[in-house]
């Protein structure tokens, strides 16, 4: 009788945990050169996947090069991972203790508690590896919010002023045109570019105009088709900025720049690292992977790889990146299976 009331109570003792629902993603990292140092990867994007592609780099960065990870991601309140709930972070506590900080983020505008999370720990000075729709991450607080300088379209908001970028527009033709990087003249010998060959993505190229202060290290070629061997495209288009024509590929974009941000409020500075690609697709080439791989360790002041281990985990079948498109019904509990 005694053991038959112990084992109840304990199983009212558990119940709760067990029916808790996981908030994160967690993975340790092992030995490597990055053992000891936490990243927190966001995830919160209604169109590229990141919920897919951050807990493959996640796992990548943990399993192969000793870093520790964390994962959010938008969820609903029964917990399902729902990218299109942009006022939605799971967990921000991790945020406080990251070292470095992968964003992949688009028009988000979360509770007052992880915004001053993230802004404290931006302030603090820590280094940014910021993917595709990151130019545009903040959007959606009303005019008397404290966050309202964040919007994306308020002076470029947190994208211009801390990325080097905001929303432009298009510059390839969406879902028709794909984009081949190209290594800017005299930034072949940068850390960042060892080991990173045939640059490839099936997005397209953004229109963007980086700050004099930025370091451009890759440009992107609009190609014709969504084909890795396509021709680049030869036709004119007028740029947003001033409305004056030029060849898409005369100059191309900027798609991959760095810089140094200054938080003139805390005297601190952030290494800043922008690649314009990172569709969950895009991370299907392995220059991109080792590209950002490569990143996470400047941006700590880590000696980078010769040729840094990229190895895709088992498994990774990214989804087409699209509206509405993401797997329906999945928790963050299902990401461990």
């Amino acid at each position: 009788m005694r053991s038959a009331l112990a084992a109840i109570v304990l199983s009212a003792m558990l119940m709760p945990l067990s029916q808790s629902p996981l908030t994160s993603l967690t993975y340790d990292g092992g030995s490597g050169p990055g053992r000891g140092h936490r990243i927190v990867l966001i995830a919160g994007d209604e169109e590229y996947r990141s919920e897919e592609s951050l807990p493959m780099l996640a796992r990548l960065l943990a399993e192969r090069h000793g870093f520790t990870t964390t994962v959010l991601f938008s969820v609903d309140p029964d917990g399902t991972i729902n990218p299109n709930n942009q006022a939605s972070l799971s967990d921000s506590a991790p945020i406080e203790r990251a070292d470095l900080i992968v964003m992949a983020l688009r028009f988000r505008h979360w509770p007052e508690e992880a915004m001053l999370r993230f802004a404290r720990r931006i302030n603090a000075g820590v280094p940014i590896v910021a993917l595709r729709t990151s130019t545009h991450a903040f959007n959606g607080f009303p005019g008397d919010s404290p966050w309202a300088s964040w919007n994306y379209n308020n002076a470029g908001g947190f994208g211009r002023r801390v990325l080097g970028e905001t929303w432009v527009n298009h510059w390839g033709k969406h879902k028709i045109e794909a984009t081949r990087g190209v290594v800017e003249p005299g930034a072949a010998s940068s850390p960042l570019l060892r080991g990173v060959t045939d640059l490839f993505g099936d997005t397209d190229v953004y229109e963007a105009y980086p700050p004099a202060d930025a370091t451009i290290l890759v440009r992107g070629l609009v190609l014709k088709t969504l084909d890795h061997g396509a021709e680049p495209a030869d036709y004119r288009k007028a740029r947003s900025t001033d409305k004056q024509e030029q060849g898409i590929n005369d100059p191309p974009m900027p798609i991959v720049w760095t810089r140094v941000n200054r938080n003139a409020d805390a005297a601190t500075t952030n290494r800043v690292f922008v690649s314009t690609l990172g569709a969950a697709t895009d991370f299907q080439n392995e220059g991109l992977r080792r590209l950002i791989v490569n990143a996470v360790y400047w941006g700590l002041n880590l000696d980078v790889p010769a040729r840094a281990d990229v190895q895709l985990p088992a498994g990774y079948a990214p989804s087409a990146y699209g509206f509405d498109g993401f797997r329906k019904g999945i928790t963050i509990a299902d990401l461990r299976r």
